[in-house]
């Protein structure tokens, strides 16, 4: 269903969208106004992605893992691809994944919806228990 959703019902209210903004300023008003957004969208594409970039080099050399910027960096990448395809809908959404705030937003809302019961994390090494086993060398 997400799919057909994707593939069949965006496409149509895209067309939809472009018709109605092309009847009230102007069909190539919209064409131009779709170019701008586009020239727009890969500017803040391009600054937002390179600051995420930042955070996980900050995050690496303090020695943290850089989850949230990772995960800022995919919300980027699908608001990039969202920029790409031309109209209205998609375009405000693409923008709405560049805006640091909504992605924050989004990780929080993602975050308490997702579990995983059988997740145990690894304890370190050096608390663990030592191994028991045999070990021989093969040489020939």
């Amino acid at each position: 269903m997400p799919l057909l959703f994707i593939f069949i019902v965006v496409p149509i209210f895209e067309i939809y969208l472009l018709i109605q903004v092309g009847g009230l300023i102007g069909g190539w008003t919209t064409i131009l106004l779709v170019f701008l957004t586009a020239i727009i969208g890969t500017y803040l594409l391009r600054s937002q992605g390179m600051a995420t970039l930042q955070k996980v080099k900050d995050s690496l050399q303090q020695g943290q893992l850089p989850t949230i910027a990772l995960l800022e960096g995919i919300i980027i990448l699908i608001g990039g691809a969202l920029l790409l395809t031309p109209g209205f809908f998609t375009d405000t959404l693409g923008f709405i994944c560049l805006m640091p705030i909504f992605r924050l937003m989004f990780i929080k809302w993602l975050s308490k919806r997702l579990t995983f019961p059988n997740f145990k994390p690894r304890t370190p090494a050096s608390s663990a228990e030592p191994l028991e086993g045999e070990c021989w060398r093969d040489e020939k």
